[in-house]
């Protein structure tokens, strides 16, 4: 046993140190030329496990993303062994699979047609088949997303930071060069186009490769059937790509089967805290977070009574504790309680979904919005206001993406 473990510990030093080498400049020749038999039969497990493990000793997360594609060229040969992650249809990992097959016939036709549009093909019919292609790409955002939101902190919670550290990362250089795709075929411009075009496919099969070579074996390893329940209830929240889950993995069924306890979610739940339909949180922090929004927030009830406002700096109306209990027509000038009258009885007819007005009251430009509330079987149990002065908002021009404080 403690010879398997040295020889699992000496492994993942030479793996470490390849790595290291290829950030000083080596070759992938020159690494599978000094550690071929290393790389004969390296796992999933042990790549991620090994990037994982380099993250936490200090190595810079965007110096292995900068490199992830050298990485995996290293170790190719490998990965190409590994068999494919087939789950049953419904579990997570079969849906990740199905989409990147989908995707792959989306990427074939985005190439077809770009070469076209670069080689002056652009009849309208041409065009609009590209623009069909673009648009159904973007559905393919919903498959990182759910791998950010979904996957990834359930790997966290095993210790396994890797991942989300660095696929993050590539999933935002492949959402860059999408956008950029974008920007060049509205601008016409179709020969630089095609260059990104071809750009854009080598990141996107290189991130399935590496999502069914590395990412989705290993997660099958270290996630448990509690874990896989949990995630797959919650995918309904982003959706999916172009494809509708099977059920023959069904999670219901897969919890009444499995002898662990129900699925829970992965963050620990304070003795006091309240369960929320997503998380847990303290009777306090509900109140800071109401305290620290950037906008005002009352709540009326069913009864028609002011039942809480929040005390926020940014409060734009005067607010004080004499209106808790109070009806809510008596807290409007009587010039306009036909109008809270006949936002209230919108709402609890169901006639309506918000009410939204918008003043200029000296600098500021008010945006005041009304919100109905109803409980899981329909019933009406009031509503919020929300004021906010959006003058800054409307003001806002271009994009903000680098902190400037």
């Amino acid at each position: 046993m403690s010879e398997n473990l040295q020889n699992e510990e000496i492994k993942q030093k030479k793996l470490k140190e390849i790595i290291k080498k290829l950030h000083d400049g080596a070759t992938v020749q020159e690494v599978k030329k000094e550690f071929s038999a290393l790389l004969k039969n390296v796992s999933a497990e042990e790549i991620s496990g090994m990037e994982n493990s380099l993250i936490k000793e200090g190595f810079p997360p965007k110096e292995i993303q900068k490199l992830c594609d050298v990485h995996v060229e290293v170790f190719k040969d490998s990965l190409s062994k590994q068999k494919r992650q087939n789950r049953l249809p419904g579990h997570p990992v079969h849906s990740y699979i199905q989409e990147n097959k989908k995707a792959a016939g989306v990427l074939k036709s985005i190439k077809s047609l770009g070469k076209k549009l670069s080689k002056g093909k652009t009849s309208e019919q041409m065009l609009n088949a590209f623009r069909s292609e673009l648009e159904l790409l973007a559905k393919y955002e919903k498959h990182y997303a759910r791998k950010e939101n979904q996957l990834f902190p359930f790997l966290e919670q095993k210790g396994f930071s890797g991942p989300s550290k660095v696929m993050w990362g590539k999933h935002d250089e492949i959402r860059k060069v999408i956008k950029e795709v974008n920007s060049l075929f509205s601008d016409k411009k179709y020969s630089d186009m095609y260059s990104n075009v071809k750009k854009m496919i080598s990141a996107i099969k290189g991130m399935i490769f590496m999502e069914e070579k590395i990412l989705f074996p290993t997660a099958m390893r270290k996630l448990t059937d509690k874990d896989w329940i949990t995630i797959r209830r919650g995918e309904m929240e982003i959706g999916y790509a172009w494809i509708t889950p099977g059920n023959i993995w069904d999670a219901n069924l897969t919890q009444n089967m499995a002898k662990e306890a129900p699925a829970q979610s992965p963050a620990p739940k304070p003795d006091n805290a309240l369960h929320l339909d997503e998380g847990s949180l303290t009777p306090e922090i509900i109140n800071l977070i109401f305290k620290n929004l950037p906008m005002d927030i009352s709540y009326v009830d069913e009864n028609d009574k002011v039942r809480y406002y929040s005390a926020t700096d940014e409060r734009i109306f005067p607010r004080s504790p004499g209106i808790i209990g109070r009806a809510v027509q008596n807290c409007h000038p009587p010039g306009s309680v036909h109008i809270v009258e006949k936002i209230l009885e919108s709402f609890k007819k169901k006639e309506k979904k918000s009410a939204e007005f918008w003043i200029k009251m000296k600098d500021m430009f008010i945006h005041i919005r009304y919100f109905p509330l109803y409980d899981d079987q329909g019933e009406y149990k009031g509503v919020i206001e929300m004021s906010q002065d959006v003058a800054e908002i409307r003001a806002l021009k271009g994009e903000k993406r680098l902190l400037d404080w």
